[in-house]
Parts: C-alpha cells; sequence; structure tokens
C-alpha cells in the first residue's frame, strides 16, 4: 500500500508510531417504553443531573491535578450547562408534551446546541460541541451503557476521530492512547489544551476527507510537532520518525538537566523563563520544572464557578498561597480578566455580538470600582514579604492605564487609613494583547514599570481571526509578519524607555517562535510549566547574534508560511 501524508495543525507535540485506532463516538438508542407521569420523568432527569454534575466534578478535580485551572474550567463550563435553566426548561416542555425523559433530553440538547451553532458570534457558535458533549453525558446517566467504542482499545494505538469532546479526550487511556487526530479542531480548540495537558501527541484541523481515508488498524505515524499524519509509511519513514523519536528521548534527559539553570544564551545574554499558572497547586509544578517565576498568575478562576465573587480574605489566602509556593521568585499578578469567553454568572452581561470586543477584562473593573478595589487591596496585603508585581489586561488607551492607576492609589490611601500593612512598592505593568496598545507602546512604556505580550489575543484582534472559531483556525497565526511587527515595535518601545519586556502568550514557549524573541530582544519568556525546560535549552543553543539574525530573517518575509518553513529549517540546524 502507498504512503499517504495529510496536513492539519499541530496541537501538542511528539511522534507517536502504531495502528490507526477509528473512534466512533456511542449513539444513543431510546429505549422503546412509554413515558411516566410527568413528575416521576423529570424526577428522572433532577438525578441525571446530579449525576453528571458530580461526574464533572470528578473530571475537573482529575485535570486539576494535571494542569491548570484554565484547562479544569472547561469542564466548570460543562457543569453550568447541565444546571441550565433553558436546558432544563426545554427538557420539561418535552415531557409535558408526552416524551419520555430519554427522548426529550435528547431532542433538547440537538436543539440547543443547533441553535448555539447557528449564532453568528464565532464564540457562542463554538459552544455547539459543549451542548452535544452534555447532552450525550445525561444520555450515558440515563441509559447506562454496558460499553463504548473507546473501551475497544486493547493495544496501544492511535486514535482518529472525526471529533473527540473534551469528556472523550479526558476518557481516554493514558496507557493505550499513543495519540489522536481530528477532522476538525483548532490550536486553542478545548481538545488541543486538553491534549497538551495530557502529553498526547495531537494533530487537529486534518479535514473529513483526509479522516475518511485512514482504514481502521492501519499504521500510521502522527507527528504532533508538524502536524502531519501518514498512512501506510514506508520502511525508510519509519526508521527517520524511530530516529527522531530517539533524539527526542535523549534531548529530553539534557533537557531535564537544564531546568534548574537560569535561562541564558551561549553568550551569556540573561533572560528569564517564568511560568503562566492559575493556583497553588500549579506554581509548585512550575517550580518543579525550573520556572524562574511566574509571568502571568490568573486571577479570574476565583471568581468563576461560584455564586459571588471571592472575598478580600479569600483572595489574600489565594495569592499569598501562591506566593510562598514560589519561594520568593517574582509573581505577576494579572487582575481580573473576565468576560469575552468567561462571564461569571452573578454579574449580569447584556447579550453582546462580539464579546471579544466588548464589556471585559479592564473595561469591568473600570466600571465595578468595587470588584476592583477588593482584588487590588488582597493582592497588595498578600505580597508584603513577597515579590509580587500587578498586571492590567487588555490596556488599549493611555486612559485605561492612568483609571486603573488612580484605582491603584485609591487603594493604597484606604489601606493606610486602615493601618492595614500592605506592599509598598509593588510594580505596576500591562498586558499589550491589542493592536492599539502595540502602536501606543512607548507612551504605555513611560508610565509603567513593565509591558508583556499577551499575544493570544494580539493575533487575534491583529488577524480578525476568532482563535476559537474552527472554521478560521487555520487563520490564527502567530508567526504572521503582522503580529512579529508589532511584537518587535513593543519590545523596542519598552526598552527606549528603559523598561522590560515579558511575553505570556502561547508564542512564548513554542520552539519556532523562542529563536526569533531571543533576537528581538524581549526580556521574559512565560508559558506552560511544562515546556519551560525545553525553551531553556533552546535559549542556551543560542548566542545573541545568531539570535538576531534569525529574527532579521523572519522580520523580512511577507506571509506566516515563509516564515513557518524558515524556522523549521533554523530549528533543524540548532538540533531542535
Amino acid at each position: 500500500m502507498t504512503e499517504n501524508t495529510f496536513r492539519g495543525i499541530a496541537a501538542s507535540g511528539g511522534i507517536a508510531i502504531g495502528p490507526a485506532f477509528f473512534y466512533r463516538p456511542w449513539q444513543p438508542e431510546l429505549p422503546r417504553r412509554s413515558p411516566g407521569p410527568i413528575q416521576e420523568e423529570m424526577q428522572r432527569y433532577r438525578a441525571a443531573c446530579e449525576r453528571a454534575g458530580r461526574e464533572l466534578d470528578g473530571i475537573r478535580a482529575n485535570v486539576l491535578e494535571r494542569s491548570d485551572p484554565e484547562t479544569a474550567a472547561i469542564f466548570e463550563a460543562h457543569k453550568l450547562m447541565v444546571e441550565d435553566p433553558m436546558l432544563t426548561s426545554a427538557v420539561q416542555s418535552r415531557i409535558e408534551a408526552g416524551q419520555t425523559v430519554e427522548a426529550a433530553v435528547l431532542d433538547a440538547s440537538q436543539e440547543l446546541a443547533g441553535m448555539l451553532g447557528r449564532v453568528e458570534d464565532a464564540l457562542i457558535a463554538a459552544r455547539e460541541a459543549d451542548m452535544r458533549d452534555v447532552g450525550r453525558r445525561l444520555l450515558r446517566v440515563l441509559l447506562a451503557p454496558t460499553d463504548t467504542s473507546i473501551d475497544d482499545l486493547d493495544a496501544p494505538a492511535i486514535v482518529v476521530a472525526h471529533d473527540l469532546t473534551p469528556s472523550d479526550t479526558v476518557g481516554l487511556r493514558p496507557e493505550l492512547t499513543l495519540g489522536f487526530c481530528t477532522a476538525g479542531g483548532g490550536l486553542t480548540s478545548h481538545v488541543s489544551i486538553l491534549a497538551r495537558t495530557l502529553g498526547l501527541p495531537a494533530v487537529v484541523g486534518l479535514g473529513k476527507e483526509a479522516v475518511d481515508q485512514i482504514p481502521d488498524r492501519a499504521g500510521m505515524i502522527l507527528d504532533g510537532t508538524r502536524g502531519s499524519v501518514t498512512i501506510h509509511p514506508a520502511q525508510a519513514t519509519l526508521e527517520r520518525c524511530k530516529s527522531e523519536r530517539l533524539e527526542a528521548s535523549a534531548r529530553l534527559a539534557e533537557v531535564q538537566a537544564v531546568s534548574g539553570q537560569d535561562a541564558a544564551t551561549a553568550d551569556g545574554r540573561r533572560v528569564e523563563v517564568g511560568a503562566n499558572i492559575g493556583d497553588a497547586a500549579s506554581a509548585r509544578e512550575a517550580v518543579r520544572f525550573g520556572a524562574e517565576g511566574v509571568g502571568l498568575l490568573r486571577t479570574e478562576f476565583l471568581y468563576l464557578g461560584s455564586t459571588r465573587p471571592p472575598t478580600e480574605e479569600q483572595q489574600i489566602e489565594a495569592y499569598t498561597s501562591v506566593f510562598v509556593a514560589m519561594e520568593q521568585r517574582p509573581v505577576i499578578v494579572r487582575t481580573l480578566d473576565i468576560g469575552g469567553d468567561k462571564p461569571p454568572g452573578y454579574i449580569k452581561f447584556d447579550a453582546e455580538q462580539n464579546p471579544f470586543l466588548g464589556w471585559r477584562a479592564i473595561r469591568i473593573c473600570l466600571d465595578d470600582h468595587a470588584l476592583f478595589k477588593t482584588q487590588l487591596r488582597a493582592i497588595l496585603r498578600a505580597a508584603v514579604g513577597h515579590r509580587a508585581l500587578i498586571m492590567f489586561p487588555m490596556i488599549s488607551s493611555l486612559d485605561e492605564l492612568r483609571a486603573a492607576k488612580a484605582v491603584l492609589g485609591e487603594v493604597r490611601s484606604d489601606l493606610d487609613s486602615a493601618g492595614l500593612a500592605y506592599a509598598r512598592d509593588v510594580p505596576v505593568g500591562i498586558m499589550v494583547e491589542t493592536p492599539a496598545a502595540a502602536l501606543l507602546a512607548e507612551a504605555l512604556a513611560r508610565e509603567c514599570a513593565f509591558l508583556s505580550l499577551g499575544t493570544n489575543d494580539l493575533t487575534q484582534y491583529t488577524l480578525a481571526v476568532d482563535r476559537t472559531n474552527e472554521r478560521v483556525a487555520k487563520l490564527f497565526q502567530p508567526l504572521h509578519p503582522a503580529v512579529l511587527q508589532l511584537i518587535k515595535r513593543t519590545i523596542d518601545a519598552a526598552h527606549g524607555e528603559g523598561k522590560w519586556a515579558g511575553m505570556c502568550g502561547e508564542l512564548a514557549g513554542m520552539p519556532r517562535a523562542i529563536p526569533i524573541l531571543v533576537g528581538l530582544g524581549l526580556d521574559e519568556f512565560s508559558m506552560s510549566p511544562r515546556s519551560i525546560p525545553e525553551a531553556k535549552r533552546l535559549i542556551g543553543q543560542l548566542t545573541l547574534t545568531h539570535a538576531r539574525e534569525i529574527a532579521a530573517r523572519a522580520l523580512a518575509f511577507t506571509t506566516a508560511a515563509e516564515t513557518e518553513d524558515f524556522m523549521a529549517q533554523a530549528l533543524q540546524e540548532l538540533g531542535a
């Protein structure tokens, strides 16, 4: 049989070699029975919701042990869907019309999923898969199937699927799952995030036509670093990939040896490599992987999954636990970044055509001073005796920065008046995640201590590509020339004002971007903890002169594809 290679999106690095296992999701078969009394059917529904909620709590706790709160929040969102009054109402109306609870759940969840999928707002449309996942979970509880397709996986294999829900992904058996590939999905989709969390090589966005050409049990190679899937590989291809995998294993030992060292180029240019975290558990993991600090402490998860905002004392306890875990390493605390795709239930959000462009992050805080001040008080009080920094998200104007700093000044005055101890010299910086902030970087840098690039949002705003929309996922290109130009401008502006520049977006941990960023003069890289050792190793292989040459070449290209091809060659030459 002829070797055939398909290209998709590189979602999670690593090479998997083995047979294909074509995953066909469980399809519910409704029981042939007459519906019972309405009250009885609704009681079964409520019991199923309670059981599903407990399952999701368990999954969330399991994911939280292996990852950060942002990943675990996927299942918190699923639990909120289970409890959604709209779903309950839709199920009840069908039961009252004479359907069984099983038929009512199937019809209601599919109808609501279809409604979500038809919404023009891509963020809401992306939740279609989540609603279908929730509907399937409720039906599993109600029908209690004895087996599923994934249970047929009895030997190590590469899972192939048209789609995998988040529940499917966390249900993959790690001892038997070599990796997976899907027809749909994007770099920032829930399934891709989970693949990186679980350490599984993954390629997404292959397309239905490609996936349908992969026979069940066919020999295949999945390259999650290059984003390729090869079926019926020739012997020469197999040998090459096995060799690359051995080299990767050898590099892992080398990487682990340098993980505890400070990050620096081969000729001594010192940079800082830190972690993006969400709580004390992920802080301890970051230290274990060699983090020199925290470039992004996400605080919004204190605000999600609850019926009320966290109190000042609750926040002090949470922040203090992180500071202690980081053992005097610097911790950048990002103030509340809710809205967009993270709306808590106790704040009223009007329907927005484009939530990512709407009422979110610093805009909410500047409208709700009580909420903002409580958080700032907690940060300053918890920071006593620790190395804390404050970072404001989604700044797009000098007025916003000045307004946020004014609120911080009021908080300091209030703490003085109350005679409470607090850290008085906490540096304040901003996230540069809008083109406006990048273009105004000089003025913004003059009025804060540092600039930190949030490249996930910067990329989607610059390219007008919703990073959660699978239909345009391939247009989300972090190495797009326009994005690189804004990154360079921001770094240069910070340095011109005598300030340092960092990055806490996905790009900071991507090997194909790191040489460019070193060459552009980035001072601080912040990434997922597990990416830190490899980043340090790669930085240590570069000289500043070589990195600057790579950056200059990369900035000269006019398409993302040219940059990607050039960086693939550059990494190969570096042995990365």
